[in-house]
């Protein structure tokens, strides 16, 4: 099954009376028609003659997901206490269905789905297929809520899923540091780069440094950091490299955390600027390095980041890093 083919749902349940079936009815048609599942139930294919124990054997195969609908007699006839001319379509059923579980117990409980409709009980569901040790389906009603659990299961999407794991610390008191160049990063213009860099006589092994190799008008330098709602603190300096071929220009440092502008920096040579953020909570740490021209602010509309001499900043942020 591709990630395109709906789910192909078999539906096993026994006839106990008119209602019964009508009920069992109205739930494979919401699956069908408004859920969007490819159900198979034995109801809708009554207008020729068919081999209904060979039919039963092809589309117990051919399902990813076999429902079983819980019932007194759907329970008796699967347990093995009903006689053996009573029920016989549910009895041949059944059995398919525990063979397979026999055959591979993992798989078999992931694909035979107990559901109980309105009306019933965790009771009704056959005592093979463990009704209160493994996971059972309780249909309060016939809406998208009402199955979501089911669905949930048939498609692997629940509706918690589990978030991504934060950085394990060891167990020590005090957080662990990560450098920038160690997160993810999801976006970067060109002339951004990893690498060592000097700013006011001092030497940072781990910087971001924007040196582009050509003069460029398109907008700030910028990175993009994921941080996965993971960190608390961001720490770092900024500034004019101390080899600056134009030791006199001003470079000008955006924080935007999820959207939001969250400090900016001037710096010069010989004037770093240290950084510290509080980050708690955030996923999305981006970084803006520009060299505004004139008096224009590089942060707006019109934002540039080359001289009226067409010289490209050469700025660095000194061994960024989150704790």
């Amino acid at each position: 099954m591709s990630e395109h083919e709906a789910p192909r749902v078999f539906v096993s349940y026994s006839h106990d009376s008119e209602e019964h079936k009508a009920q069992v009815r109205r739930f494979a048609t919401v699956l069908h028609s408004r859920i969007g599942l490819e159900v198979v139930l034995d109801q809708w294919h009554d207008n020729v003659r068919i081999d209904w124990s060979l039919w039963a054997t092809r589309n117990l195969k051919a399902a990813d997901f076999v429902i079983v609908v819980a019932s007194p007699l759907y329970r008796a006839r699967a347990d093995g206490d009903a006689p053996p001319d009573e029920g016989r379509g549910a009895q041949f059923e059944t059995a398919i269905i525990r063979n397979k579980l026999t055959k591979d117990l993992e798989a078999g409980t992931r694909r035979v789905l107990p559901v109980v409709l309105p009306g019933h009980s965790i009771d009704d569901i056959p005592e093979f297929l463990n009704p209160y040790s493994t996971t059972r389906y309780e249909i309060a009603e016939f809406t998208d809520a009402g199955v979501a659990d089911l669905l949930a299961a048939i498609t692997g999407q629940g509706q918690y899923p589990m978030p991504r794991r934060g950085v394990w610390r060891g167990g020590a008191r005090e957080p662990r540091r990560v450098l920038a160049g160690e997160l993810p990063w999801t976006c970067t213009s060109p002339g951004i780069r990893r690498g060592a860099a000097w700013i006011d006589g001092l030497h940072y092994e781990n910087s971001i440094v924007l040196r582009p190799s050509a003069p460029t008008t398109t907008g700030p330098g910028f990175i993009e950091l994921d941080l996965g709602g993971h960190y608390q603190r961001f720490t770092t300096v900024a500034g004019v490299l101390d080899n600056a071929r134009d030791p006199f220009q001003v470079g000008r440092f955006r924080l935007v955390l999820d959207g939001t502008p969250r400090s900016e920096h001037e710096v010069a040579a010989g004037k770093p600027a240290k950084i510290e953020l509080d980050v708690t909570g955030a996923s999305l740490l981006r970084l803006e390095m520009s060299r505004p021209a004139g008096t224009a602010s590089p942060f707006g509309s019109a934002a540039v980041v080359v001289t009226r001499r067409g010289r490209p900043p050469e700025l660095a942020l000194g061994d960024p890093a989150v704790t």
